[in-house]
């Protein structure tokens, strides 16, 4: 067992170089994604998948890289910025006319981007409102914000905020000219730190946020506290059916700081999390799972937890924001300053325990083939806009990120902070706007009144470790 060793999302720790026993390196896939043609993913997680032959223009195998790419920017097809200026924008939403809402942290303001343009070819920025009582403390603030899946008839957005007592998701109607949040969850453990904040509604028109642990490890293996875990919801801010914890939001547990959630064509939620000092990770949500923290990081060993799908060093990390496009997953960091893009492109087989590996120390990335990441991912805008926070997917099938360089970690620049926009090739297929995470599902009123418990599925087998098990960041 490690000692524990702390430190701040932004503080540079150096984790020195240690030997993996049984680690698997094939030839390959050290410097490049797979070349060979990928299946698509099956409906559901299972451990005999079915199988849909031929590669699908989203994966990165499509793209028959050769094998000496050792980073992502040739997979970007585009990238344009939108919007200059900003103040540590955290959370995006689109609205049905194509503008966007955007949340500023520590200004606890919400701003309505676009759609139109100024003359400088920038869209158009202006606020739309601010939020009384939003305590804006390090990490904390106006955090997510999610709109109603009938939000050209309700006209209501959720925002998720700290305040001097807790963190809140509550329900804002955009109507009037002060409109006021109503609470809907309130008790959600605060800290200058780990505050989660993520918002989302799911295909299955649920609204779903991240939490964070607030710096008390223990509370996410407690599902009793609603820190360290991805809940689920009502827009009523109540248990919908089909959680996993009769009465409870809980859908998830065992989280650090989990602040990225995105949903693939069949319905699979990922989530990027902030590790401790050892690995951020890139998780496959499953109801009721347990995620290891604080007991374990990364790819552990102990009965009852579930492995990440991907880990890396927090010093090419800290892994935020997540967006899926077809079997292409584009995630953000902070410290790192860049994007990962992974292909998703197997079958998902848990009962594999094969976990491979690339680089060395601080430039570690591990990722579990059967899991359903093809191959390594790959590092792609290292350095050029600085702390990537948040990614979503806009109407249009392009992505969007957030810069955070005036959050106190970074040195801005006068553009700072910005949203830019990416489109990756291939392309997504045209009508493919709907299989990618960011984009709503089904609105509650489409959604049957009693929807089924979900499926079990088989617990994926405890992996075997290349690193002690319990370990603290």
């Amino acid at each position: 067992m490690l000692p524990a060793r702390r430190r701040r999302a932004g503080t540079p720790v150096t984790t020195a170089t240690r030997a993996v026993a049984g680690l698997v390196v094939p030839a390959g896939l050290v410097t490049a994604c797979a070349v060979l043609p990928v299946a698509a993913p099956s409906p559901a997680p299972s451990p005999t998948p079915t199988v849909l032959n031929g590669p699908k223009p989203t994966s990165f195998a499509y793209l028959r890289a050769p094998r000496n790419v050792g980073r992502g920017d040739s997979l970007i097809a585009s990238q344009r910025t939108l919007v200059t200026q900003l103040d540590i924008p955290w959370g995006v939403t689109f609205l049905p006319d194509g503008s966007a809402l955007v949340t500023e942290r520590a200004k606890r303001r919400i701003l309505r981007v676009g759609p139109g343009r100024a003359a400088s070819g920038e869209l158009t920025v202006r606020p739309l409102t601010s939020i009384e009582g939003v305590y804006a403390n390090n990490e904390g603030g106006l955090l997510g914000i999610a709109a109603s899946p009938r939000f050209a008839r309700d006209r209501t957005v959720f925002i998720y905020y700290t305040t001097k007592l807790d963190n809140r998701i509550a329900r804002l109607r955009l109507v009037g000219p002060r409109p006021e949040p109503e609470a809907i969850v309130t008790g959600i453990p605060l800290a200058g730190v780990h505050n989660g904040g993520r918002l989302a509604f799911g295909p299955d028109g649920y609204l779903y946020a991240s939490t964070g642990d607030a710096s008390r490890a223990g509370a996410s293996q407690n599902v009793a506290n609603l820190g360290g875990k991805i809940l689920r919801m009502t827009t009523a801010g109540r248990p919908p059916p089909g959680n996993p914890f009769p009465g409870s939001l809980v859908w998830s547990y065992g989280h650090r700081n989990p602040e990225g959630m995105a949903w693939d064509a069949s319905g699979r939620m990922y989530v990027a999390e902030i590790g401790e000092a050892m690995w951020d990770e890139l998780n496959l949500i499953q109801p009721g799972r347990n995620y290891g923290w604080p007991k374990v990081q990364g790819m552990g060993r102990m009965a009852g937890m579930t492995n990440p799908l991907a880990v890396w060093r927090p010093e090419v990390g800290v892994t935020n924001g997540i967006v899926v496009l077809g079997h292409a997953a584009l995630i953000t960091c902070l410290r790192g300053q860049r994007i990962y893009l992974v292909d998703l492109g197997r079958p998902i087989d848990f009962a594999s325990t094969r976990i491979v590996g690339a680089g060395t120390g601080e430039a570690s990335i591990r990722w579990r083939p059967a899991a359903g990441v093809l191959g390594r991912p790959l590092a792609a805008l290292v350095g050029k806009y600085g702390r990537l926070r948040a990614a979503i997917r806009a109407p249009d099938g392009s992505v969007w990120l957030t810069t955070s360089n005036r959050d106190g970690r970074n040195q801005p620049v006068a553009d700072d902070d910005r949203i830019i926009r990416l489109t990756l090739s291939p392309a997504a297929l045209p009508g493919a706007v709907g299989d990618a995470g960011g984009t709503p599902g089904p609105t509650p009123s489409q959604m049957p009144s009693q929807m089924p418990s979900p499926t079990p599925s088989p617990m994926p087998s405890p992996m075997p470790s290349p690193m002690p098990s319990p370990m603290s960041r």
